[in-house]
């Protein structure tokens, strides 16, 4: 409805009123060819959106297989020029051979192949565990009794950085559930990334801890290292991830010591912590089910 003239007198007002009994459906009609318009830009748009996702989810990957690649390249080629050069070594017959250095090229080349192959094999139980093939040989098992034994086989590699391993054993119920050379491969990981790890030049302590309540039996690996910004920690867990170490150049290793070390206590059912701050060490706490008899 509208006034027409509004100085009218109001007897004589005039009024036109339009009645439009099927707007809504006109102006549905009018725009309707527009929402398959609108329905194809919002594909459009989270295709591309998505596209974008991926490319830098690639890009990134690209990185680390780069990386891996040339680390894994460097690492084999340490013991492979060692093995050739022993060897050349022991065919050169103008070198004196003494049964002495005879036995000693032997251990070299025995030691470098030992070290070879365990690089291979690192590399291959990853894969295996991506393909859900491990089998595990199961077997129950004292804690305090494997922390023990493990931290007096370790003590004379932390002494030679002028530091020392403590061990504090407070689990009551420490028996469990694990297969044998996998969980000890957890334990030595963490104390080697300890050593790994350290400040230069200077002495490594390490704090190797069991405790437990009523459900749960604690395991935990601290050490007065190099320490990980906030920021990588999140990051320590992905396979051939690797924390950059600044100046420090001498630190080998695929980046899969602590995937593995996640990995292996998953499937025992078991939850793994990181705690850590830069400039003064790190600690990682291994939570596992204790066996109820």
């Amino acid at each position: 409805s509208q006034v027409l003239f509004r100085n009218d007198p109001q007897s004589k007002m005039g009024v036109v009123r339009i009645h439009f009994p099927d707007m809504g459906s006109y102006i549905y009609s009018s725009v309707r060819f527009m929402i398959p318009s609108v329905a194809f830009t919002m594909v459009l748009l989270i295709t591309f959106i998505f596209t974008i996702v991926v490319i830098f989810r690639q890009k990134r990957y690209t990185e680390i297989k780069n990386d891996f690649i040339n680390n894994m390249t460097h690492e084999l080629k340490t013991p492979i020029a060692s093995i050739s050069l022993a060897a050349q070594m022991m065919n050169d017959e103008s070198v004196t051979k003494s049964p002495a250095m005879t036995k000693h090229l032997g251990k070299v080349i025995n030691d470098e192949s030992k070290r070879l192959r365990f690089l291979v094999e690192k590399v291959l139980q990853m894969s295996m565990f991506d393909r859900k093939k491990a089998v595990f040989k199961k077997k129950r098992l004292d804690l305090n009794e494997m922390v023990e034994n493990i931290a007096n086989s370790f003590t004379l590699r932390v002494e030679h950085t002028g530091g020392k391993i403590y061990t504090e054993i407070e689990a009551v119920d420490s028996a469990l559930y694990v297969d044998e050379v996998h969980f000890q491969n957890v334990i030595n990981n963490l104390l080697d990334n300890a050593v790994k790890y350290r400040k230069p030049d200077q002495p490594i302590n390490i704090y190797l801890r069991t405790w437990n309540d009523d459900n749960h039996l604690y395991l935990s690996v601290r050490d007065t290292g190099l320490g990980i910004k906030k920021e990588n920690l999140k990051k320590v867990f992905d396979k051939f991830y690797r924390v950059h170490t600044g100046n420090v150049h001498d630190v080998k290793g695929f980046g899969l010591g602590l995937a593995y070390v996640k990995k292996i206590i998953m499937l025992h059912n078991g939850d793994i912590t990181i705690d850590s701050e830069l400039g003064k060490g790190t600690k990682f706490t291994i939570k596992l089910p204790i066996i109820k008899d």
